[in-house]
């Protein structure tokens, strides 16, 4: 059982540094954002387009990147939305137990379906043809618009993501249920965070 939390204390930390990142990543649209509603109305007064489409698909993009890159992370922080008029009166040991067989039958699968449902779109996507051969990127169709093959891929990595917090998630919840009252205290501790402190 040591050496499976020494493996979700490592998917944690990478959950950890991802969050960080994800936070950037809403400075960064916040900033795209701006700039998109300042030179669309500076651009009217004097009479030049100062933005384009790159910029309007950027924020698109950055806005999705942000999502993908936070599920991990609001997993680990039971930011998630519940129903939880039950669950908050149950021991810890019980809300362990229901967690740990939601993340087993339905999250963990859930992902592994979503990883194995898009990748054959997500190859299309970067030209990969039905006879094996590589053609060229998606590209939005839109004038200036930017290649759809990345944001895609940010699908896989996001299913990816949320399939190593599961399991790390898994492991803890584990650990609960057989009795490691450490693991419940720090699972109790990081989930009264708030996400993207």
């Amino acid at each position: 059982m040591r050496l499976l939390l020494k493996v979700a204390r490592g998917i944690d930390a990478v959950t950890e540094k991802v969050g960080l990142l994800a936070n950037w990543v809403v400075l960064f649209t916040i900033a795209v954002g701006f700039y998109n509603v300042v030179a669309r109305y500076v651009g009217r007064f004097i009479g030049m387009q100062l933005s384009s489409n790159t910029f309007i698909e950027l924020q698109w993009y950055l806005f999705s990147i942000m999502f993908f890159l936070g599920f991990p992370y609001i997993l680990k922080h039971g930011a998630n939305v519940r129903v939880d008029f039950l669950y908050s009166n149950w021991s810890e040991r019980q809300r362990a137990w229901i967690d740990l067989i939601g993340t087993v039958f339905f999250l963990i699968p859930f992902c592994i379906l979503g990883i194995w449902v898009t990748f054959h779109p997500v190859l299309l996507s970067w030209g990969r043809l039905p006879d094996g051969s590589w053609g060229n990127w998606e590209v939005s169709s839109d004038a200036g618009g930017l290649p759809r093959a990345p944001i895609k891929t940010m699908i896989i990595v996001a299913f990816v993501l949320l399939l190593l917090q599961a399991i790390a998630q898994a492991i803890k919840y584990l650990a609960v249920v057989m009795g490691y009252e450490a693991v419940a205290q720090a699972l109790a501790a990081e989930t009264e965070q708030v996400p993207f402190e």
